[in-house]
Formats: C-alpha cells, structure tokens, sequence
C-alpha cells in the first residue's frame, strides 16, 4: 500500500515509479491524502505494471462509503477494500467487475481501531459472502476486544472460499508467519515499509520491499 498513517503518500506517483523494479503484483492507496487526479494516474501506473489494484475506504460513513464506492468504479480499480456499508457499495458497484472486501467488527477512528469478538467477525464474515462479497478486509492487529489471531482464525473458517486479506501494522516477519499460518490469503504493508519498522537495517524503499517479499511463504 502507498500508504502512511492510513493516508496515501502525497508522492504516490514518485514512489511507486521508483518501487517498480521490485515487480509487486498487487499495490494500494487509501482513498485519503491525495487528489483524485493522482490517484486515478496512480491506478494507471499499477495496471500498466501489470500489477492488480486496490483501493481501500477510510472513512465509515453511509455517504463516504458510496462516494469511495463511486471513486472506485471512475478510477478503475481492480479491488475495493475496507467501509462497513455493504449493500451501498454492492449496490454501485453491480455490473462491474470490482472485487469487494469490507471491513467485519467494528471498525472505528482515524487511524483505525478495530472493535468487536471474534464471534461478531464471523457473524460479519459470514454475511459478506451471502450477499456476494469477494472476501474481508481484517483489521487484525488494530484489535482492541480480542487476540488478533483469534478474529484471523474466526475470520478464515467464515469466510469459506472467500479470500482473506489482513490490514494495519503487520510489521515484522513474524506477524507475516502468523497471518500465513492462520489461514490469511493476503495482508496489506505501508506504513512499516515507509518508516523502516520492517526493515530496520535497510535505507532503500526497494530493499525494505524485497525484505516484506521475502518473509512471505
């Protein structure tokens, strides 16, 4: 993700062209922290890389979820991640080819907190593929009602074939070989790549990347 602090980098442009050696098959920005404009060029970037985009919802509110949903579907971006008004977003995004992740529990502030059990997850988790949803977008390790694995182990068995993708502070291997051995399909990285959390060793945005790549199984 281009993002710091749940906010797309306001050099978004310039970093991903200096991050495209590295090859990344799937990159993200919020829909916060830089105009539309640049996020729509950015989205180009991604795809001409021939990488699968995203774009993730901060805000949680009715209306701020559909705008998101509405700026997803003009940029053109390959996955939608995040908000909690579900039958809004599928309602705009029907027709097009937009995979959907919303947030289960309680997500809530700026950054993001995540409330709720692993029992109000799965109920959520649950939900989301009754009414079309591609999979969920777990704010594991911003929990503040329960152990993070506990909401990826809920969040897994729920969702059934859908896809699990795990968001916010994964920053270090070892979370990354938690998540893996939970079950979770995917997990976003920004912030640890930016400020260096990952790879405390490493100076070169690059090198941080192929480090995030390598702990991956």
């Amino acid at each position: 993700m281009l993002t710091q602090n749940d906010r797309t980098v306001a050099d978004c442009l310039e970093v991903f062209d200096a991050i495209r050696p590295v090859e990344l098959k799937h990159v993200g920005f919020k829909d916060v922290g830089a105009e539309f404009a640049t996020l729509s060029e950015l989205n180009r970037r991604i795809k001409d890389s021939g990488a699968t985009s995203y774009l993730e919802v901060v805000n949680m509110s009715l209306e701020r979820c559909r705008e998101s949903a509405r700026a997803a579907l003009q940029i053109g971006v390959d996955r939608l991640m995040g908000g909690t008004e579900v039958d809004a977003v599928l309602e705009i995004l029907a027709g097009s080819s937009i995979a959907y992740y919303p947030f289960p529990g309680h997500p809530a502030g700026h950054p993001t907190t995540l409330g709720g059990t692993p029992e109000d997850v799965a109920a959520h988790c649950a939900a989301f593929m009754a009414k079309g949803c591609a999979g969920a977008d777990l704010l594991a390790y911003r929990a503040i009602n329960a152990e993070p694995l506990a909401l990826v182990k809920a969040a897994r068995d729920a969702l059934g074939t859908g896809h699990l993708i795990v968001a916010g502070s994964v920053d270090s291997p070892e979370r990354v070989h938690a998540l893996a051995e939970a079950g979770t399909d995917a997990f976003t990285i920004g912030t640890a790549v930016f400020d260096g959390s990952f790879s405390s060793h490493k100076g070169a945005i690059g090198s941080r990347l192929n480090d995030v790549l390598a702990a991956c199984p």
